[in-house]
């Protein structure tokens, strides 16, 4: 059994508090983009987990994909054992929730392979102990993210047939760095209420992350520049990046991006 676990991008992204527990409150716009790697599971007699296209850092344990795995096993403890090849295509610590997609999957994957039945509720439930962006991705729809980025709402957001160009320089942007420069605040503006207007996006729809970052990398600002000179109604960083993001109304044209830099351009 196959499924394709695809990237976000992030609509805003307020830090607004720092928690006891270490992590900080956020309240953010996630949304799902055309941008897939691809996850495969056969039962098999032992399981095997092996991967294709980008080259994963760390050690296998770590994986979320295997995580989910474990956490599933805990529960359902006769569940058979299965091949698990990734082909990795979203690439990694680039702000675009392509390992927390994967461990997402992974769990409504085995849920249809062992006819589990579980609900979305409690594959949320399971995600939330993967990660902080990993329950967006089991409805998969555009929503607002609170808490740690596990409180999850519904918002009607309309971007069909909008444009989409990614580009991401071969910068890596740790979590210390991402937070190192940030002061966290009530965000200045309702980010629900901007998300209305798509003609205020670029003056009011902010990443706080692009303060504490774009100084470090200065490559970042012009990239977004470079978007907005494209025609970009709306252009930032997703997440703590290092992809930067561009929206428009029709294909963009006339640019190449240098043979070390990732970029994808898809419809919404």
């Amino acid at each position: 059994m196959i499924c394709f676990p695809n990237a976000k991008i992030n609509l805003g992204l307020h830090i607004t508090a720092k928690r006891k527990d270490g992590y900080h409150d956020i309240e953010t716009c996630m949304v799902p983009i055309p941008l897939y790697d691809a996850l495969e599971m056969i039962v098999e007699n032992t399981t095997v987990f092996d991967t294709s296209g980008l080259s994963i850092p760390g050690e296998e344990k770590d994986n979320l994909i295997l995580k989910a795995l474990k956490l599933i096993r805990k529960d359902f403890n006769d569940l058979p054992q299965v091949h698990i090849h990734l082909h990795k295509n979203i690439p990694m610590g680039a702000g675009l929730g392509g390992g927390s997609a994967d461990g997402a999957f992974a769990l409504t994957l085995m849920n249809r392979l062992f006819d589990l039945f579980l609900d979305d509720f409690i594959l949320e439930d399971y995600a939330a102990q993967l990660g902080s962006d990993c329950p967006f991705f089991i409805e998969n729809k555009p929503k607002i993210a609170t808490g740690r980025g596990e409180i999850l709402e519904p918002i009607d957001i309309n971007l069909k047939g909008d444009h989409i160009l990614l580009v991401k320089p071969p910068i890596h942007i740790g979590t210390k760095e991402a937070y190192e420069g940030i002061t966290p605040k009530s965000p200045e503006f309702d980010l629900k209420s901007i998300l209305k207007d798509k003609s205020i996006w670029k003056e009011k729809l902010v990443n706080d992350f692009e303060n504490s970052i774009f100084p470090n990398h200065p490559q970042l600002i012009e990239i977004k520049q470079q978007l907005y000179d494209m025609g970009a109604y709306y252009a930032a960083m997703s997440g703590s990046g290092s992809t930067v993001f561009g929206l428009f109304k029709e294909a963009p044209q006339g640019h190449s991006w240098p043979d070390n830099y990732f970029s994808f351009q898809g419809v919404l």
